[in-house]
């Protein structure tokens, strides 16, 4: 693909992961804390995890609704571009109502509708890497939209704490810089079209058994799920609760600005390994590899968190935790777009395989919220996290297809 195309591509994600991430990370746990100011930490950690929770459940419906439409999607337009209109806008307005939201259950309910918003703009760019990029470059491009995940976390939360301040400029901002940075790969670059003839089966019953991938039939395919689903998970355990972990757990009063400072770490680590590690892949031709490596780096950061529980160790994990899940997100991407079943559903399939990232983020809070309240201390929770990405790291080796 030439210049453009990845440049519009990268800063598109840039927007997508700012939006998606600055309310995860910052402003949606700020806004719980807020509603339930009289109640105990355990609870209202367990609160923010219910909200996510739900959301989560949206996801598993959305990411794989949204992809099988556009799979089916006959405009003149393209089949992605439509849908990429649809959920840029969705999850905007959804941002702009959150930070209108007073109650549990209004933050639940925008926040569940901007992740169905999420789901169908993030299934439509991802199909488009299968639909034009060439398979010898799909590490370099996936590490180009994974790099912008770590920077976008980073960005929003810079911008929410130290320009757009509060609640209601801070999801403003973050609506508002979602359009205009999709705006340009959406309106400049060429979309496929799709001939009414060469459609899929449209009915209710062809779309909710396409829902159904025989891991049986096709093991790669089951395998590279399993193992995002558990990278993912430890992923997310590891730094969904970063500022409780800091608030409570290490009783930093300055744990906004910590958490600022982790973040840049994270950010800048994870971008190098994503960039490094997918170029790397493509030239010589292998993905596993890097998986297992990806996987242990992961661990290992978590790990140091939970038997050394200071500021200065969580710097070091940070880090680790960074180029371990920057190389994964690069690779991993890669490796899912070479083992589709079928290449005429691969916005459907690959909204499957996106349910692997985007839940596990959504439902961690929950999980760990339950292991931190159960367990009295946050160490269970990163040792769980450690625990699921090795376990990720082995589900990759039956892979047959892929090297």
């Amino acid at each position: 693909m030439g210049g453009w195309w990845i440049a519009a591509f990268t800063v598109a994600w840039l927007g997508v992961w700012m939006a998606q991430l600055t309310p995860v990370q910052y402003l949606l746990p700020s806004q719980v804390e807020g509603l339930f100011e009289s109640t105990t930490w355990d609870q209202t950690v367990l609160n923010f995890g219910v909200i996510s929770g739900i959301a989560a459940v949206c996801s598993i419906i959305a990411y794989p609704l949204t992809g099988a439409l556009s799979d089916r999607t006959t405009l003149r337009w393209g089949r992605r571009r439509p849908w990429i209109l649809i959920g840029a806008l969705t999850f905007a307005t959804s941002l702009v109502l959150l930070a209108f939201q007073d109650t549990i259950a209004g933050v639940a309910t925008c926040w569940a509708v901007a992740s169905v918003g999420f789901c169908a703009l993030s299934a439509s760019l991802t199909a488009l890497i299968s639909d034009q990029v060439p398979v010898g470059q799909r590490g370099w491009v996936s590490g180009l939209m994974s790099a912008p995940q770590a920077l976008g976390v980073i960005l929003g939360v810079l911008l929410v704490t130290l320009l757009f301040v509060g609640q209601l400029a801070g999801y403003f901002a973050m609506a508002v810089l979602l359009v205009l940075l999709v705006a340009p790969f959406l309106f400049t670059v060429p979309d496929l079209k799709l001939d009414a003839a060469d459609r899929p089966p449209f009915t209710v019953k062809a779309i909710v058994q396409g829902f159904w991938i025989s891991p049986v039939k096709h093991p790669d395919f089951g395998w590279t799920l399993l193992s995002r689903i558990l990278v993912n998970v430890g992923n997310a355990l590891g730094t969904s609760l970063l500022l409780y972990f800091l608030w409570y757990g290490l009783d930093r009063t300055s744990a906004e600005d910590d958490l600022l400072i982790l973040m840049v770490i994270y950010a800048i680590t994870a971008i190098i390994a994503s960039v490094v590690c997918g170029r790397w892949s493509d030239r010589i031709g292998r993905r596993r590899v890097y998986v297992w490596a990806s996987s242990g780096l992961q661990a290992v950061g978590a790990l140091l968190i939970a038997f050394i529980p200071s500021f200065e160790t969580t710097i070091v994990g940070a880090a680790l935790c960074g180029l371990g899940y920057g190389c994964f997100l690069a690779i991993d991407q890669a490796l899912a777009t070479q083992v589709l079943p079928d290449q005429t559903s691969r916005g459907k399939d690959l909204g499957i395989m996106n349910i692997a990232s985007a839940v596990p983020q959504a439902l961690a809070p929950l999980v760990g919220a339950v292991i931190v309240a159960s367990t009295g201390t946050f160490s269970w929770l990163f040792i769980a996290s450690a625990l699921f990405s090795i376990a990720g790291s082995l589900t990759v080796m039956p892979v047959r297809s892929v090297r």
